[in-house]
């Protein structure tokens, strides 16, 4: 039998349960991308692939990680670093990709979020943060799912764009 999606699964280990929905997502994220770059072989042509134009599937694992790290950066109430600056322009470029370094990238985004979680006292989930350099307002809360959701919007597209690009290899 298949495993449940990681909604299913339970309460994960020192997560407050009003964060354990996006906990969820973010173990689904992680889960999704070692499924289609790692267990079902996209090659580095692959995830470099843009049918049609789209993102290619290399470019949302990039985003995944990249965006996970910016935004819980602003969850704790800190400006980006200049390398996470540089680090997001660079999530656009292509060139040689390593399946196996992409999905890291992201297993090690989704494990630092879920770390800052458990961290997170429940008491500080409303207080004020500002986004970005316009210092746009947010909550800690709100950053904390927005970081899930839209790894979950990007999980999604990776997903699409890799079986487009799966069901135009051909056969030798």
């Amino acid at each position: 039998m298949e495993e449940p999606e990681a909604w299913l699964r339970g309460p994960i280990a020192g997560i407050d349960p009003l964060l354990m929905p996006a906990a969820h997502a973010l173990l689904q994220v992680r889960e999704e991308a070692e499924r289609v770059v790692i267990k079902e072989g996209l090659s580095p042509d692959e995830l470099e692939a843009r049918p049609g134009g789209v993102a290619a599937v290399a470019f949302h694992l990039r985003h995944i990680a990249g965006s996970i790290d910016r935004l819980a950066t602003y969850a704790r109430g800190e400006k980006l670093s200049d390398d996470q600056r540089a680090a997001a322009a660079e999530e656009t470029a292509g060139g040689a990709v390593d399946p196996a370094s992409l999905v890291g990238g992201v297993s090690k985004a989704v494990e630092a979020a879920l770390e800052q979680m458990r961290e997170t006292p429940r008491v500080s989930l409303t207080e004020a943060r500002a986004v970005g350099r316009a210092g746009l307002p947010s909550t800690v809360i709100g950053l904390l799912f927005h970081l899930a959701e839209h790894a979950q919007r990007h999980a999604g597209q990776a997903l699409t764009t890799a079986k487009i690009v799966r069901g135009t290899r051909t056969s030798a």
